[in-house]
């Protein structure tokens, strides 16, 4: 313990912590420090007392503090069987409610994920190849989501192009071989079938909708491993142009998070509507890490064509021209005195292009008020028009700038055609061009419907 005597504390204690009998103190020697510089100060008993009970009162209050705080941990970690007291929640488990997406009532991200994961699908896909006599097999994974309940499902172009396996699994486990009905490589949708009946299809909702800084919740396979996985995030942007592998999209932009594995999956508001279809993700952009970048399909974009491959196999009304062309950039513009725009080798005898008046040898530069300077420009602007739409061209022919009228038809069946896919050969290589070369490029053929000498794009 602490005695108190004459105003000064000391410790009064044996090693064996038994207390000290009680006798005389010896007497105290009174100090006062001084830097080596000063001069003795005289006695001044009142003020050295003083002071001397005032650092006495600090050790105390220090010792005491001490003594408690040691109190403190003795009791949380001491050997006596005392321990401290562990707050355990007592709070009861939420059960989440099987909520009806009815299009009216708001879910929470639990409630979303409980009406709508049985809608959907994991899609592994296989693919052989022969490589000089050797055959190699190719796997892919994606995602998808039920339309109907008597199993189309919707996914994406590339998740199934080229595959000649595709495999369909459900939420519940079971496994389907599924058929691709038909696909389109321009908006990147595809349709596939199970032999399936009563299934949980999604409900469609409308995209135009949507509000930047609108919640949204992805469900998908990442990875192709990690199956039936929800991501959140808000809508970042609508209406967003981008461009994957020279294809023009344009995309609902969001920070929900999307990998590899999660293409074709659905995007769903927070009334459990399908909004979009999770289609692209971007990790770089010109040597730069990026984050927080996925993009999805509006649905509203892509439903009629949807429909379209379900009924006949592939998309009836796309605005069709009926020409091969490819780009004619600035530099190949300067060294054949044409001017930047798309170029066209040949015309289809009966085609749109052709009832129109375009000749090969013209340079596409305008679509009504949209500027033309590449094979991208005219898909983008290909894309605002279906069948029966018509539509101004400004067109430059051999020193002129004229317009015509063109009424889009649409693409056949079997057309070979990778609508407004670059195949830039302008843009290969040390970037100069030998002008006889071009010459034979541009003007190898000029006869009309024959091929042209030169590797265009169909459009």
């Amino acid at each position: 313990m602490y005695n108190d005597e004459k105003n000064l504390y000391h410790y009064s204690y044996r090693k064996d912590g038994t207390e000290r009998p009680e006798q005389a103190q010896p007497p105290v020697v009174e100090t006062t420090y001084r830097e080596p510089w000063e001069e003795p100060k005289k006695k001044g008993g009142k003020k050295n007392s003083a002071a001397l009970k005032m650092t006495a009162l600090a050790l105390s209050c220090a010792l005491l503090g001490g003594a408690a705080g040691a109190g403190v941990m003795w009791a949380a970690g001491g050997s006596s069987g005392n321990t401290a007291e562990v707050q355990v929640s007592s709070r009861e488990p939420v059960e989440v409610k099987q909520v009806a997406v009815d299009g009216q009532t708001k879910m929470t991200d639990a409630e979303n994920y409980a009406a709508n994961v049985n809608s959907v699908v994991s899609i592994n896909c296989s693919a052989t190849t022969n490589y000089f006599g050797q055959t190699v097999e190719n796997a892919s994974s994606g995602s998808g989501f039920v339309l109907t309940e008597d199993g189309y499902i919707v996914t994406n172009h590339h998740v199934i192009d080229g595959a000649t396996s595709v495999k369909v699994t459900l939420y519940s486990g079971e496994t389907y071989d599924a058929t691709v009905i038909g696909s389109d490589e321009d908006y990147d949708i595809a349709v596939i079938k199970i032999n399936a009946t009563g299934l949980q299809a999604v409900t469609v909702g409308d995209s135009d909708s949507l509000n930047v800084g609108d919640h949204v919740l992805a469900v998908g396979n990442p990875l192709g491993e990690l199956t039936f996985s929800m991501s959140g995030g808000m809508v970042s942007s609508v209406n967003r142009p981008i461009n994957v592998d020279g294809t023009p999209f344009n995309m609902i932009q969001t920070d929900t998070s999307i990998n590899p594995g999660n293409s074709g999956g659905p995007l769903f508001n927070e009334y459990g509507e399908v909004v979009g279809i999770v289609s692209a993700k971007y990790s770089s952009y010109s040597n730069e890490t990026v984050e927080g970048l996925g993009f999805a399909i509006p649905i509203n974009d892509v439903m009629s064509m949807l429909e379209d491959i379900m009924t006949n196999g592939y998309v009836t009304n796309k605005a069709y021209l009926g020409v091969t062309a490819a780009t004619m950039n600035a530099q190949m513009a300067q060294q054949t005195g044409l001017t930047e725009g798309v170029y066209v080798y040949s015309v289809e005898e009966g085609s749109a292009a052709d009832k129109a008046g375009i000749q090969p040898g013209d340079v596409i530069t305008k679509v009504d008020d949209t500027t033309v300077t590449s094979m991208e420009d005219l898909s983008a602007a290909k894309k605002g028009y279906t069948a029966g739409d018509t539509a101004t061209f400004t067109i430059y022919r051999q020193g002129d700038t004229l317009t015509v009228e063109l009424t889009f038809g649409s693409e056949p069946a079997q057309s070979t055609s990778q609508n407004d896919t670059v195949q830039d050969n302008s843009q290969s290589g040390s970037g100069y061009y030998d002008p006889n070369d071009l010459f034979e490029y541009f003007f190898g053929n000029r006869s009309g419907s024959g091929s042209s000498s030169g590797s265009g794009t169909a459009a």
